[in-house]
C-alpha cells in the first residue's frame, strides 16, 4: 500500500497538475481567500474591462466543497490520469494539447447564450470522462455498486444522475460535446478518410520539452491503425489494460 505522497508522486504531470490546482483554488474559495467572482467567465468584463484572465480562472474551480467536488476530482485522478497513463502515455504534449483543444472549444460554445455558465472545469472534466470512455468503451464500470454498465455509455449515466441529484445540465453537456468534437476529429475522421486535420501544434511540443514536462510527442499507436484501416470503418476503442 503506497502512502498519499508517493501516489500522489506517481501521478502524471497534465492530471496531477490540474487536480492540484483546482484542489487549491476551492480550498482559497472556502477560507475566504479568493472571491470566485474574480475568476468567473463573465463575458462583459472580459470584452469591456479586458479582463481575459477570466478565460483561464473559471476552468480551476469546480465548486465549492461537497460530494460533487469529491466526485470531480476524483474523475480526474481516476479517468484522467489513466488517459495519460494509457492511450497518451509517453505522449505529454498530446494530452495537453487535447486539455487546451477542450478548453478552447468550450469557450465558443459558452458564447452561445443557451450554454453560458460561469465556470468550465465541470465541463474540462467532463470531457475527460467523455474521451476515456471512448478509449476504454469495453471496460465494465459500477455506478455506487447499484449498476454495472461499459464505460461507453458512463457519461451518459453520469449526466442523467447529475440531473437527477438537482445538478445544472448545461456544463456535463458541453463537456461531452467538447469531448465528442476532439475525438471525432483525432480518431474517427482520420479513420474512416485517412486525413488529419487536427494535430499538436509545435509551440505546445516546444513548451512540452522546454520545461521538461512529461515526453514529448512521439508517434502513436492511433497513426498505424489509421494506416491499416480501410476507410469507412467506424472505430471501437483500443484496448488497455486497467489498473486494479
Amino acid at each position: 500500500m503506497s502512502s498519499p505522497a508517493e501516489f500522489y508522486n506517481s501521478l502524471p504531470p497534465i492530471s496531477k497538475a490540474y487536480g492540484t490546482v483546482c484542489l487549491l483554488t476551492t480550498t482559497a474559495s472556502q477560507l475566504g481567500l479568493l472571491n470566485i467572482f474574480y475568476i468567473a467567465l463573465l463575458h462583459e468584463y472580459v470584452f469591456k474591462y479586458f479582463q481575459v484572465w477570466r478565460l483561464f480562472t473559471n476552468f480551476f474551480f469546480l465548486g465549492k466543497f461537497s460530494i460533487n467536488f469529491g466526485i470531480r476530482l476524483l474523475m480526474i485522478a481516476r479517468y484522467g490520469v489513466q488517459l495519460e497513463k494509457g492511450p497518451f502515455e509517453r505522449r505529454t504534449a498530446d494530452f495537453l494539447w487535447m486539455m487546451i483543444f477542450g478548453a478552447l472549444s468550450l469557450l465558443v460554445l459558452s458564447a452561445i447564450p443557451i450554454f453560458r455558465t460561469p465556470f468550465l472545469g465541470v465541463s474540462l472534466v467532463f470531457m475527460l470522462l467523455y474521451v476515456w470512455s471512448r478509449e476504454f468503451p469495453n471496460a465494465q464500470i459500477n455506478i455506487y455498486g447499484l449498476v454495472t454498465l461499459k464505460a461507453f455509455y458512463l457519461p451518459w449515466a453520469m449526466l442523467a444522475l447529475d440531473v437527477i441529484f438537482g445538478s445544472e445540465l448545461i456544463p456535463d453537456l458541453l463537456g461531452i460535446i467538447a469531448g465528442h468534437l476532439y475525438y471525432f476529429l483525432t480518431v474517427l475522421h482520420p479513420l474512416a478518410t485517412g486525413k488529419v486535420f487536427l494535430k499538436t501544434p509545435m509551440w505546445v511540443n516546444k513548451l512540452v520539452a522546454r520545461y521538461r514536462i512529461g515526453a514529448p510527442s512521439r508517434p502513436s499507436s492511433r497513426s498505424a491503425a489509421q494506416s491499416d484501416r480501410p476507410t469507412g470503418v467506424a472505430f471501437s476503442g483500443r484496448s488497455y489494460r486497467l489498473s486494479g
